[in-house]
């Protein structure tokens, strides 16, 4: 019998990856590109569509190639992305309008603010679990439909489609004939009803965004089309849509309420599974779709910060002080401590849980003996003073306590940042084998939809651990230093001047 496999295509926020994997979960080839960040305007981020489709294809193939492997031994592909990104296309031509609007991007943070003063918030909370923030995809093709010519016109006589770049790559694997995303991707629009699991009317009539451009809403493990032959040489099943975060939580196998994950990537995300249980939070975290199977809608909490690894990358693209992310570990383990620095990456705003989207990156602290070391140390404990601001949230609004921390994402193969998140949250830290947890879920959910895996339960073995990290200083000690923190991201908030 021909070996098969799963790929699973990772539509990352930097990057597009695609990784082949074996029926334990393995991987068997991996194949990743960068593409191009363009920053138009202060706070502006968008990304090429196209750029987008044409890296993501060309990973595809390239993955197949290296296992030397032909379509009829891909049992299915699964989808995860950056979710709140989002555009425009033409139906016939598949041309996009415009750039696609990166979820960094706050361009909308005006409009966010006439929502807010409409009365909107407690709606938004209650019916998609969210906040009115310019993260969020419904402001973006709100603004997309008002700032490019003629798009709003066309978007009304039914020529146009959008969505999220889940959307845009089975639009493009299937030829044009699959305009779907799943239930996880819907449930960051802004646009999405999490208890009728449905576009919601209301919030489509405030933000005048026509129905019949977005999506058709489908479960997370479903098969939502074939591949265009020419593209792979034969027709694959298009099995899985799931964002990166959910992604990364199924790929964990946290399937049982109260599990939690962290993903260090770009940007950060804890998710805690609630299971069919709808927890509102009070304390600045988001109520989202895990995912949806077999029709049945499953939920989570979730704390989401904006700049976890981009911190690094600013380190090494801005500053220079670096050649890569690999150096950063030596370097704060090279120093005692920050000499009182501390960095927040408030680049585009704070995220989860403070929701100012007019906070500003922040270093204090520094005195004459501050060095390079110094300010790498206090970047990369950044990532886990942020990981502790939603932990001490989600404990209080689950009234869970966290009993372990399931860890992935390109910055989890630091030491450094995971020994100290340890010693910061008091609990062991998990780093699985298989670090790419996100392009597992999807590659997951994708061998469920065509009887690759026979159900969860064959998955739960999956978690194979590399290395556990326990704490090591006083509680004291931790807290002092997170107080520190405390009154650092207070010092950054509410810093650029509001449009």
């Amino acid at each position: 019998m021909v070996e098969r496999y799963v790929m699973a295509l990772d539509e990352g926020t930097s990057s597009a990856r695609a990784i082949l994997f074996d029926r334990g979960g393995n991987i068997v080839s991996l194949a990743q590109r960068e593409f191009r960040q363009i920053y138009p305007r202060p706070g502006w981020v968008e990304h090429d569509a196209n750029e987008i489709w044409a890296t993501q294809l060309s990973v595809a193939r390239e993955v197949m190639q290296n296992a030397g492997i032909s379509a009829a031994e891909v049992a299915a592909i699964g989808i995860t992305n950056q979710r709140e990104t989002c555009l425009v296309w033409d139906r016939k031509t598949g041309v996009p309008l415009h750039n696609a609007l990166v979820w960094q991007d706050r361009r909308t943070a005006g409009i966010c603010d006439q929502l807010k003063a409409r009365g909107l918030e407690p709606y938004v909370k209650e019916n998609t679990g969210l906040v009115i923030d310019a993260y969020f995809s419904g402001t973006k093709l709100a603004w997309l439909l008002d700032n490019t010519p003629g798009a709003r016109r066309r978007a009304e006589r039914g020529e146009l489609a959008a969505g999220t770049i889940d959307t845009w790559l089975i639009w493009n694997l299937t030829g044009g004939r699959a305009h779907v995303t799943d239930a996880s991707n819907a449930s960051r629009t802004l646009l999405f009803n999490i208890r009728t699991g449905d576009w919601d009317d209301r919030l489509l009539e405030e933000l005048n965004v026509p129905r019949a451009i977005l999506p058709e809403v489908r479960d997370s493990s479903d098969v939502y089309g074939f591949t265009d032959p020419d593209l792979f040489g034969g027709e694959v099943p298009v099995a899985s849509s799931i964002g990166d975060q959910q992604g990364a939580l199924f790929g964990q196998s946290c399937f049982e309420t109260g599990m939690v994950k962290a993903t260090y990537g770009t940007g950060g995300t804890l998710l805690m599974n609630t299971g069919n249980q709808i927890r509102s939070s009070d304390n600045g975290l988001l109520t989202t779709v895990a995912w949806r199977l077999g029709g049945e809608l499953e939920y989570a909490l979730e704390g989401t910060l904006f700049s976890v690894g981009s911190v690094v990358q600013w380190l090494r693209d801005e500053l220079k002080i670096i050649h890569s992310a690999s150096e950063t570990e030596a370097a704060a383990m090279d120093v005692p401590d920050t000499n009182g620095i501390y960095i927040v990456p408030a680049f585009t705003g704070l995220s989860a849980p403070f929701w100012d989207q007019y906070a500003r990156g922040t270093i204090v602290g520094i005195t004459r003996g501050a060095n390079r070391n110094h300010l790498i140390r206090a970047s990369l404990e950044s990532m886990a003073y942020q990981i502790r601001d939603v932990i001490d949230r989600m404990e209080a609004d689950s009234g869970i306590a966290l009993a372990e921390l399931k860890v992935d994402g390109g910055a989890a193969m630091n030491n450094f940042v995971l020994q100290f998140q340890a010693d910061q949250l008091g609990v062991r830290v998990l780093r699985p084998k298989v670090i790419d947890t996100t392009a597992r879920g999807a590659a997951f959910l994708a061998g469920l939809a065509v009887g690759y895996w026979k159900d969860k339960a064959e998955l739960h073995t999956a978690f194979a651990l590399d290395r556990e990290f326990t704490p090591s200083v006083e509680r004291a000690i931790a807290d002092t230093l997170y107080r520190g923190w405390c009154r650092s991201v207070d010092r950054s908030r509410d810093w650029a001047e509001h449009d």
